[in-house]
């Protein structure tokens, strides 16, 4: 019985340490992407210059270097104060499908460059 006690728990262990692979490379993307919009969108504000579809452009760009499937349609870009001092904010979602032995599951993000409240 203890045999077997044992087993189970091993089993159990490695399930946990499978999908702890599984879902944690999708979360760090997202971290590392969500700094990346906030750079993008700095310097979006820092540049007047800068249109909106070149903002899109580099942030499917940065999406693409993370593993991150994106289409601009799913990229939104709002500039927001006067035009002394500009600042943009970026935002997206998407998703990420997880497969485990016999169950899947959907992660969502929607990551952004920040408060667009200042």
């Amino acid at each position: 019985m203890g045999t077997l006690k044992a087993l189970v728990g091993f089993l159990a262990i490695i399930g946990v340490v499978y999908a702890g692979f599984q879902v944690v490379p999708p979360e760090l993307n997202n971290y590392s992407f969500q700094d990346d919009l906030r750079t993008i969108a700095m310097m979006g504000g820092a540049n007047p210059h800068q249109t909106d579809q070149d903002l899109v452009t580099a942030v499917v760009k940065k999406a693409q270097e993370h593993d991150i499937s994106l289409t601009p349609d799913q990229v939104k870009v709002q500039r927001i104060g006067t035009p002394g001092a500009l600042a943009v904010y970026v935002a997206t979602e998407y998703s990420v499908p997880v497969n485990l032995p016999g169950y899947s599951f959907t992660l969502h993000f929607t990551p952004s460059s920040g408060n667009k409240g200042f």
